[in-house]
C-alpha cells in the first residue's frame, strides 16, 4: 500500500531494594521498586522500502505520518502521542481527528511538514517519491513504509518499532498478528477452496492478483483467486463473466460501491450474485498495511466459508 526484523531488545533495570536505617524495623526489606525501563539505544540504522540506509539519531518526539497505514502502526506501538501530523486520509484510530493535516496521501504540502518540525516522517513510495527527496533536502529524516506482503509488512512494524524506540511494543504487535493469521489459517484447513474475484475500484473495473497483500489474504482464508495476472490489475466484465467466481468480494470505499452489482450488464449472470454471495470488505481494514489488516483477513475468511463463522 522486505527485511529481516533486527529488533533492538529495551534493557530493563531493576532497583535493588534498600533497607532502612536506624529504625525499629530495621531487618526488615522496604518493598522493590518497579522494574525503570531505560531510555532506547541510539543512533540506529534501517534500511527502508526504498531499499535507502536511514540513520535515527535520537528516539523521535515529533512523528509526522503522511500515510494512514504507517499513522495506524505508531498508535498500535504505543507512539501516538508523538504523532504531530496526518494526511487529510487518516481517520483511525479516532484521537488523529485532533492531529494536524499537512495535506493528503497524493500530494503531501512539504512547508507544512515543515513547519511541524518533525525529527521523524514516516512516508511510502510511489506517489510520495518525490516528498521524500523534497523533505530530505530541507534534512528531515524520512523511511519510506509499502510492505507488499505480510512478512515485508511485519519486517517494517519491526523497524518502525526500532526507529521510535518502542522494539518491545513492536515485537508483541507482530507475535499477535501471526497468532491471529495462524488461528485463520487452522479455521479453513480442512475447508474448500473457494473461487472469488476481488474488486478494489468500480468505474473503471480493477481487481487484485498475485503478488498483492490482498491476494495473500485470500488464499491464507481458503480461497482461490480467478485472477491470474499479477499487481493491480485492469479487468472486463466479459472475463468476471468468463470466470464465474463463487465469491464476489469488493471493497467499499471512494472507488467501489458494491450495492447494486447484480444491476451492472452482465452481472446477474454471476453465480456469486444468484447465490447470495457477494460481499462487502471493509476498505480501511483490507488495504491498510497496518495490525488491523488482520481484522481483514478474519473478514475475507467468513465470507467464504461463512459455516465456519456462524457463531
Amino acid at each position: 500500500m522486505t527485511r529481516t526484523s533486527r529488533t533492538i531488545a529495551t534493557l530493563l533495570v531493576l532497583a535493588t531494594a534498600a533497607f532502612t536505617a536506624g529504625c525499629a524495623k530495621a531487618a526488615t526489606p522496604a518493598p522493590a521498586e518497579k522494574p525503570v525501563a531505560a531510555a532506547p539505544a541510539f543512533p540506529v540504522t534501517i534500511t527502508d522500502d526504498a531499499s535507502r540506509t536511514v540513520e535515527i539519531a535520537a528516539q523521535p518526539q515529533r512523528i509526522v505520518s503522511l500515510a494512514p497505514a504507517n499513522t495506524e502502526i505508531l498508535f498500535a506501538l504505543g507512539a501516538g502521542d508523538r504523532v504531530v501530523g496526518v494526511t487529510s486520509y487518516d481517520d483511525y484510530p479516532a484521537e488523529v481527528a485532533d492531529i494536524a493535516k499537512v495535506g493528503d496521501f497524493a500530494g503531501p504540502n512539504i512547508e507544512a511538514v515543515a513547519a511541524a518540525k518533525p525529527d521523524l516522517v514516516l512516508a511510502t513510495t510511489g506517489v510520495q517519491a518525490d516528498v521524500i527527496a523534497k523533505l530530505e533536502a530541507l534534512g528531515a529524516t524520512v523511511i519510506a513504509v509499502d510492505p507488499q506482503n505480510l512478512d515485508a509488512l511485519y519486517a517494517d512494524i519491526a523497524e518502525i518499532g526500532q526507529a521510535t524506540g518502542t522494539t518491545d511494543k513492536a515485537s508483541k504487535t507482530v507475535s499477535d498478528m501471526k497468532a491471529q493469521a495462524d488461528q485463520i489459517r487452522a479455521d479453513v484447513a480442512s475447508a474448500e477452496k473457494t473461487t472469488v474475484f476481488v474488486e478494489i475500484a468500480q468505474s473503471p473495473l480493477y481487481t487484485v492478483g498475485s503478488g498483492t497483500i490482498i491476494d495473500e489474504l485470500v488464499t491464507i482464508a481458503g480461497g482461490t483467486n480467478v485472477v491470474t495476472e499479477s499487481g493491480y490489475v485492469p479487468y472486463s466484465t466479459e472475463q468476471v463473466v468468463k470466470s464465474n467466481p463463487a465469491v464476489y468480494m469488493a471493497t467499499k470505499g471512494s472507488m467501489s460501491d458494491p450495492k447494486q452489482l447484480a444491476k451492472r450488464a452482465g452481472f446477474k449472470s454471476l453465480d456469486a450474485v444468484k447465490n447470495g454471495r457477494v460481499i462487502i470488505l471493509d476498505d480501511n481494514l483490507v488495504s491498510r498495511p497496518g495490525p488491523r489488516i488482520m481484522e481483514g483477513l478474519k473478514q475475507i475468511a467468513q465470507g467464504l466459508h461463512p459455516d465456519l463463522y456462524s457463531n
